[in-house]
């Protein structure tokens, strides 16, 4: 819940986690009760998250309401309507630093401001302009994901396929939530190629160097 606020002033809210947490769920539910208040609220999303539709702004569960999709932060400025008073921001760790001025200014216009993304990338990192926002928001909601390997609370991303690149748009086929213990930097595919690659380079160095010190004994 939302603590009440002064009346004329804006804030901004993130909503953050790993994938597979609610994140979007999260964002939609609290601006389906801005509808329900009768308030003038608008949706935006980068022009990146094109997984489920290149505008309307989807759930993993298919629930989705109207968006608009853009290349440039600053767009979001120019298309804002007269009367909105809530806006909200899918997928904002796609967005560059430039997303933060934008936050920043349409909070100090009076306007609530609604922001889900990931925290961290795939390496356990911080994620593009999330540390930021994080730290200029009132109010942080971190949700947890299911752990795919123990169950656990989910708290970070795993890539299990494609690229190494940080911003790579993928669901379930690349991606899997991970508590701490079960989640690494790498990408599974490419460590168990690796480690398929090189075992008896590795294992013998090992098998050697026991058998010295026994023989030194």
């Amino acid at each position: 819940m939302i603590p009440h606020t002064h009346p004329t002033s804006g804030w901004i809210e993130v909503v953050c986690g790993s994938m597979f947490s609610g994140k979007t769920e999260e964002l939609l539910r609290r601006v389906k009760r801005v509808h329900y208040a009768k308030q003038q609220v608008q949706v935006f999303k980068p022009v990146t998250d094109n997984r489920y539709d290149a505008n309307d702004v989807v759930a993993h569960d298919g629930v989705k309401i109207e968006g608009i999709a853009l290349d440039q932060p600053h767009h979001m400025l120019y298309l804002l309507h007269q009367n909105t008073k809530v806006v909200g921001i899918d997928e904002i760790h796609f967005f560059d630093e430039n997303i933060v001025p934008v936050v920043q200014s349409l909070a100090d216009r009076g306007i609530r401001v609604i922001c889900a993304g990931l925290d961290q990338n795939y390496q356990g990192r911080p994620f593009g302009p999330m540390p930021t926002l994080l730290s200029l928001a009132e109010y942080v909601t971190k949700l947890h994901a299911i752990c795919e390997k123990c169950g656990a609370p989910g708290t970070r991303t795993q890539k299990t396929g494609g690229s190494e690149q940080e911003v790579e748009v993928g669901e379930k086929d690349m991606y899997q939530a991970r508590c701490r213990a079960c989640h690494h930097s790498g990408i599974d595919q490419l460590e168990n190629a690796r480690q398929a690659e090189f075992p008896l380079q590795i294992l013998p160095f090992f098998q050697v160097n026991i058998v010295d010190k026994r023989e030194e004994n």
